[in-house]
């Protein structure tokens, strides 16, 4: 019997294909807007130089100085440049931290957005911001933080260095996984979690052995959006929970850590709901979903352990703490030893169930 649902509809306008970055002005425009500030982290700076120019009229200038973690004394700063740049909309070119920068400042001022992902990361789809404040990092959702749009093009993902290939689309499958078990999945994001687990499957190993594989690179790119479409539209669990204590009070590398804890996080939940995380044993073999994600992690050179990204064993009591307090709503309950042990063994980097 098939379970009610509701399925608000998708509203984010997206934009996908290659050399889709040259419609950044068109996009702004439709939105109704004359100035946009583009931003970027110090590393794309460059590159978003080059799209400001591409605007003409229309760039209010570059801001990079994006962060991973949306540190609220970053987005202070970025949006005194951005009233004082006189725009109305952002531009974020770039990964998760920069599209995380476009979003603070969207709820702070109003904000459009239009955001063209460089990476598999995920974030550009939904109606949540991270930030970070006094060591810790919380979660909102907004409909004001939502972009308007989203440029999807291939071509910017063809020089993407093979391990944050990897780690991203790691990353992006996190986003699925818990789309799987959230209290209010429907099948049309189930249906969108199943391909995008099938297109990282096949496509991952085969940007490993050739990354400028523009096929690949596509079907890859196609898969992100899936996992960030299926973020926006449910709730999060503890997966996310745990990436944002790391990130928030260890300041841990974002797609990394979801890297490392996406195998233990579906562990803990499996015990709980094997039957909804079955998709992901179908696709990834390996006995359950669990395994599976581990051997595909492993076969793929993500980082395999919480010891790898500079995380001491003697942290692990803290992290649990922390990820109990303000609990996400989750499949199964989030007690502190049960977390503890899970932390353990994603330090440790064992294969879970054996």
């Amino acid at each position: 019997m098939m379970q009610s649902f509701v399925f608000p509809g998708l509203t984010t306008r997206v934009v996908f294909g290659s050399g889709t970055m040259a419609r950044a002005g068109e996009e702004v425009r439709r939105l109704g807007h004359e100035r946009a500030l583009v931003l970027a982290t110090p590393h794309q700076k460059a590159d978003a130089e080059r799209l400001a120019a591409s605007l003409g009229d229309l760039s209010a200038g570059v801001f990079a100085g994006a962060v991973m973690h949306t540190p609220v004394e970053v987005t202070a700063e970025a949006v005194q440049a951005y009233r004082a740049s006189g725009a109305t909309a952002v531009v974020s070119l770039g990964g998760g931290s920069t599209t995380g920068l476009g979003k603070a400042i969207a709820v702070r001022t109003g904000a459009d957005q239009v955001v063209i992902p460089t990476t598999y990361a995920g974030s550009e789809m939904t109606d949540i911001l991270g930030e970070t404040a006094n060591g810790e990092k919380t979660t909102r959702r907004s409909p004001d933080i939502r972009p308007e749009t989203v440029i999807y093009d291939v071509d910017l993902t063809l020089s993407l260095p093979v391990g944050l290939t990897v780690t991203s689309a790691m990353n992006a499958i996190a986003h699925a996984m818990e789309a799987f078990y959230a209290p209010d999945r429907n099948p049309v994001i189930e249906l969108m979690c199943r391909d995008a687990m099938a297109q990282f499957r096949d496509g991952i190993p085969r940007l490993i052995a050739s990354p400028h594989d523009h096929e690949a690179r596509a079907k890859a790119l196609y898969a992100a959006w899936c996992c960030s479409t299926a973020l926006g539209y449910v709730q999060m669990a503890l997966h996310h929970k745990l990436a944002h204590v790391f990130g928030g009070s260890f300041d841990t590398p974002h797609a990394e850590t979801h890297a490392i804890l996406l195998p233990y996080t579906t562990a803990f939940n499996e015990e709980a709901v094997p039957e909804l995380l079955a998709p992901i044993a179908d696709a990834f073999g390996g006995g359950s979903a669990a395994g599976g994600l581990h051997d595909f992690a492993r076969r793929i050179g993500a980082p395999q352990s919480l010891k790898e990204i500079g995380i001491e064993e003697a942290d692990l009591d803290r992290a649990a703490e922390i990820a109990v307090k303000n609990a996400y709503q989750n499949p199964r309950p989030l007690e502190r030893p049960a977390i503890r042990d899970l932390l353990q063994a994603a330090w440790e980097g064992r294969r879970p169930g054996g």
